[in-house]
Order: C-alpha cells, then structure tokens, then sequence
C-alpha cells in the first residue's frame, strides 16, 4: 500500500467534499466516531461539533479525524489525522469559521451567514501524526 506526499494529503483533503469521522475517547474509555463535515484553516482541520464531541473533547482534546473514498480495495484512499482538539465556542469566532466553511463550499460573499446558531461549535484539530494510503498509486 502506497502512501501520500504531505502535498497529496493537503490536495486530498482539500478536494474531499462530504465527510470526515470524528474519534473522540468517550468518559469510559472507548472511541466515540462519528462522520462531520469539514474543511481545512491551515494546516488545521475544522470541524462542527455539539453534545457529547463537545464533552469529550472538554475532557480528552486527543481526536482522531478520518477521511477516506474508494469502493474497491484498487480505489481505496484515506488520510487519519491524529491531533489536539481545540473547542472554538465564542461567538463571533464560530461565525468566523462558519462562513469560512461556506465560502469554501462556494457560497457567495453576499449570501454568507450574519449570526451563528446559539450554542453553536467548532472544532479545530492541530495535526500531531498524519498516516495516508492510496491504492490507486502502482
């Protein structure tokens, strides 16, 4: 199995629509995934997240983020992320990233959001460990 340049991760991820799955370590132990929209500030992932993400990730910032496509072992790529979660909950900084997630899923400047949801969150994922296949390559 063949793994990514960090260029071909980046340009992985950032062409990736849809969903990457979120691990958070729930109170007892176990990984809690589950799949999120999500898109790239940097070198960091950005992810929404409410409920129990947001407790783990109170608890325990060390998450996992997934992305993956292929419906044949021959077609099979993927990137795991394995970094520090950073919970983003003031206001006007989730409605910072909540406009930079619709200008890159390409809604125009003048229909972008004004006001977050109440309660709304993000989360920003820093990177620790990157691991990547992609069975396309010879």
């Amino acid at each position: 199995m063949a793994e990514m340049t960090p260029d071909e991760v980046n340009a992985y991820l950032d062409s990736h629509g849809g969903y990457a799955v979120l691990s958070t370590i729930g109170k007892d132990g176990y990984p809690h995934a589950v799949p999120l929209g999500f898109f790239r500030s940097g070198e960091d992932v950005v992810l929404p997240v409410r409920g129990q993400r947001k407790v783990n990730i109170g608890r325990n910032p060390k998450v996992a983020v997934t992305v993956e496509s292929g419906h044949t072992m021959k077609e099979l790529k993927g990137v795991v992320i394995r970094g520090d979660a950073t919970l983003i909950e003031e206001p006007a900084a989730v409605l910072e990233l909540l406009r930079d997630g619709a200008r890159r899923r390409g809604t125009p400047d003048d229909q972008l959001p004004t006001e977050a949801r109440r309660g709304m969150a993000y989360v920003r994922v820093r990177p620790r460990k990157i691991a990547s296949w992609d069975n396309t390559k010879p």
